[in-house]
């Protein structure tokens, strides 16, 4: 957007303090980007420069998306390590923006295409329930 020609950038959770700043700076012909979006631009020239995406998140956040990619919804992230469903879902937030990802299914694909959890086998035939 801001190549496109945009003066800022604001996400909805932005506080309404950081709004105001932004709309004096715009206003007197600048520019502004929320510090949300910076760490974001950030993050985005370490996987730019062959860095892995995943190597930006802390410690809570690559367990979040590890637990995520092997298929445990947030509440069960929840339970398992003893927070609230709202912390694992600002982790959520957080390592999505970092890795530039929008959904769960894109944070599933980027953790088995770079081998952060071990792919789950199917098996396409049925178990053999009946003993002859």
């Amino acid at each position: 957007m801001l190549k496109a020609g945009a003066s800022d950038y604001l996400t909805k959770e932005n506080a309404p303090a950081e709004l105001v700043k932004a709309i004096g700076k715009v206003v007197s012909g600048g520019k502004y980007i929320s510090s949300s979006l910076a760490e974001t631009l950030a993050a985005g020239l370490d996987a730019t420069s062959g860095r892995s995406r995943h190597k930006a998140l802390s410690d809570r956040e690559f367990q979040v998306m590890q637990m995520m990619a092997s298929g445990k919804t947030l509440a069960e992230i929840a339970e398992t390590l003893s927070l609230s469903a709202k912390t694992v879902s600002t982790y959520r937030t957080r390592l999505l923006e970092k890795m530039n990802l929008k959904t769960n299914a894109e944070i599933i694909r980027y953790a088995i295409e770079n081998g952060l959890i071990e792919q789950l086998s199917c098996s396409l035939t049925p178990p053999n329930f009946f003993h002859l």
